[in-house]
């Protein structure tokens, strides 16, 4: 199914639209991650950086979009350094694009460890032994820090491809440098493919500082 415009007057509430929007990939799963959105970043001299990372949850309610990360990686030291940040949905199946810009904080050591708990043990592993966005001598010594991290829980595993533990013995706990971001999304443009590239675009700026979100939309030419 295709949106062919935005509603006209435009929504009130645009972060409920790109909640739907997220809600019904997930639903279709059209595509492996279809809550993957490009995160940018800009580091202290001013230079911009962009990944894929995975939405955890479009909160429209409060006006926020909320991802996890290692904090010592490269986009980690980035947010705290500077914690403006940009983020891009596309789901090129639905003909459809979300960007967001705002600025982020840190998510509770409650929040970080509640979510913690409900990742794979795999992924759980991975956290401790993976210095995100640091060199590695080789793939070999990566695996062998997967493997040092089971020891260090009571876990006998010699990281992925090999044979799967019976049990998992012991609890993973988030190691301390893991944890989640909310960006607090102050403006947020939707858009739908038009044919001939007369496409149906449209920007909303949060006009509240704090609390519930309110939003004044603006319709923009493709």
């Amino acid at each position: 199914m295709r949106m062919e415009t935005l509603s006209d007057p435009l929504p009130e509430d645009p972060l409920k639209i790109a909640a739907l929007w997220l809600s019904e990939a997930q639903s279709e799963a059209l595509q492996p991650n279809p809550n993957s959105m490009v995160l940018a970043t800009v580091d202290a001299r001013g230079q911009p950086s962009a990944r894929v990372v995975l939405c955890k949850e479009i909160d429209a309610d409060t006006g926020t979009i909320q991802f996890y990360t290692n904090y010592l990686s490269r986009k980690g030291r980035e947010l705290q350094e500077n914690p403006l940040a940009a983020i891009v949905f596309h789901w090129d199946h639905r003909h459809r694009q979300v960007r967001a810009e705002g600025r982020v904080t840190a998510l509770s050591e409650r929040e970080n460890d509640q979510y913690f708990r409900a990742r794979p043990w795999q992924s759980r592993l991975g956290a401790w032994a993976s210095r995100q966005s640091e060199p590695v001598a080789s793939r070999a010594a990566l695996l062998e820090a997967v493997t040092a991290a089971a020891r260090r829980f009571g876990i006998e595993y010699a990281g992925p491809g090999s044979a799967e533990p019976a049990t998992v013995s012991a609890q993973v706990p988030r190691p301390p440098h893991w944890g989640g971001f909310r960006l607090q999304v102050e403006t947020i443009e939707l858009w739908v493919e038009g044919d001939f590239r007369i496409h149906d675009r449209a920007r909303w700026t949060r006009t509240d500082a704090a609390g519930a979100a309110r939003w004044r939309g603006t319709r923009l030419q493709p």
